[in-house]
């Protein structure tokens, strides 16, 4: 497969209460989505399911991720996410557990050989999307 990177945007999600690192991972895809509306299928031409979406997340405890709970987040594309130990766990002062970061990588891809598209050097287009990253749990 012949994958050219198109877009590369990164975020950064939280669970300060609950403790819950599926949420924290979705808050981290929102806020890396909100950087970058992913628009960039409509500027070259490409049906919006032809995008290769990339996802790494880093948790301290990446088998407390649903990853396929957070496939649904992506309105189009092929995402496929794979979590691997990172982030941040901050103990909180009162001893009653911790509040959990996660770190997000989204890689946007297509491949140029399916799509029969020219394999250029391609800048990507920016906007704001409708939707906010979200609160805190």
């Amino acid at each position: 497969m012949a994958k050219t990177r198109m877009v590369t945007q990164f975020g950064m999600g939280t669970s300060i209460r609950s403790q819950n690192y599926t949420e924290a991972a979705a808050r981290g895809i929102r806020d890396a989505l909100w950087h970058n509306s992913l628009n960039v299928a409509d500027a070259f031409g490409f049906p919006r399911e032809a995008m290769l979406i990339e996802v790494e997340i880093g948790v301290q405890q990446p088998d407390k991720v649903d990853s396929d709970a957070l496939l649904g987040i992506f309105p189009y594309g092929q995402p496929s996410v794979r979590v691997v130990k990172g982030g941040l766990d901050v103990a909180k002062p009162d001893g009653s557990g911790v509040s959990v970061i996660a770190n997000v990588a989204i890689i946007v891809s297509f491949d140029m050989a399916a799509t029969g598209a020219p394999a250029a050097g391609a800048a990507s287009t920016s906007s704001t999307p409708g939707q906010s990253p979200g609160g805190q749990s």
